[in-house]
């Protein structure tokens, strides 16, 4: 084992890296799915992700955990704060806000919720230099809240302020065909047209856990100019093809969505759902052999391997997926240039 608790990394995983991915994963790594906050900021239940940490996830934390995975490589990110029920967003939004002014190779996005008033939001953008806005279903009034649509925690007059300000916005869908629900479709349609400078990041591949969702969804989102696409913590190859060939290669962006980088296991799609596979819900000892899973980074590296692949992806093709895109996106070498 290279590091104690939290989140440990086994030798196995670092070989399992070696082998397989590192003539595959590029020198820089733009991240454009990460979480940097502290425990004290959930007023609630701290989430069990989060209570198996450390208790302040911060900028060099991260770069700590990824590079042992990852070494040699060289990072910038786009950051925001772990979304939870009962969280202290202005606590969290300034713990994040420190986070970006001390390090510049990362940028952060503002959690909202839906009741906030937008001209404090707009406040808070320009005082913290935030590029974005990140909204969550667990804040949305509807209960269960996995049942909300887009606009119950993504109210349209939030949508009107990153328009505005030229905000991205990061949006894990829910319902339960994800980018398939026709609710979702509209809205997500509907919002991009009337809100152009707006830019969504639709996260996990459109919440492609069932990578059916994203390959029957996609074509609903055709000619859109300001939709994009993160791959955080999707661990099968289907949803990264099916945007690639519906958008082009320029609208995918590698995420890693740190800490979920360093759970084990991997998702699989499962009839009109998914389920996650993970130490807890696995037979280990199984008769058919020895499981020994790796970590959620590696399966979700192994789909963007797999993807590559099956699009025959160039060297500069990959290179757009882990930097250019996400650097083109946020004016990243204009802005700071920085890169850790």
């Amino acid at each position: 084992m290279t590091s104690e608790a939290p989140w440990p990394v086994l030798e196995s995983d670092l070989e399992f890296f070696q082998r397989e991915f590192d003539s595959f994963v590029p020198a820089r790594i733009f991240d454009a799915h990460n979480h940097l906050y502290r425990t004290a900021d959930f007023t609630a239940a701290v989430p069990s992700l989060a209570a198996s940490g450390p208790p302040v996830v911060d900028w060099p934390l991260y770069l700590a955990k990824m590079r042992e995975i990852m070494p040699g490589r060289r990072f910038a990110a786009l950051s925001f704060p772990y979304p939870a029920a009962g969280l202290d967003t202005a606590g969290a939004n300034e713990f994040l806000a420190g986070q970006c002014r001390r390090h510049p190779a990362t940028l952060g996005q503002m959690v909202v919720t839906p009741g906030m008033d937008p001209e404090f939001i707009r406040e808070t953008v320009r005082r913290h230099r935030f590029v974005g806005l990140k909204c969550y279903h667990l804040f949305s009034p509807r209960t269960p809240t996995w049942d909300s649509a887009v606009e119950e925690y993504m109210p349209e007059q939030l949508v009107r302020v990153a328009h505005e300000e030229g905000l991205s916005i990061t949006l894990h869908m829910v319902r339960s065909r994800a980018l398939s629900d026709p609710v979702n479709q509209e809205s997500i349609r509907r919002l991009a047209e009337r809100y152009p400078n707006a830019r969504w990041i639709l996260a996990h591949a459109a919440r492609g856990f069932n990578v059916h969702h994203t390959i029957g969804g996609i074509a609903s989102l055709r000619g859109l100019p300001n939709v994009w696409f993160d791959t955080s913590a999707v661990t099968e190859a289907g949803a990264f093809e099916a945007i690639v060939r519906e958008f082009g290669i320029s609208r995918i962006l590698f995420g890693a969505d740190f800490p979920v980088t360093h759970l084990r296991g991997r998702c699989v799609a499962i009839g009109d759902s998914f389920l996650w596979l993970t130490p807890e819900n696995l037979r280990l000892d199984a008769a058919y052999g020895n499981i020994r899973p790796v970590l959620v980074l590696l399966e979700s590296l192994r789909a963007h391997k797999q993807a590559a692949w099956n699009l025959k992806l160039s060297d500069g093709e990959i290179e757009k997926m882990f930097w250019d895109n996400a650097a083109d996106l946020y004016g990243y070498q204009e802005r700071t240039g920085a890169i850790e």
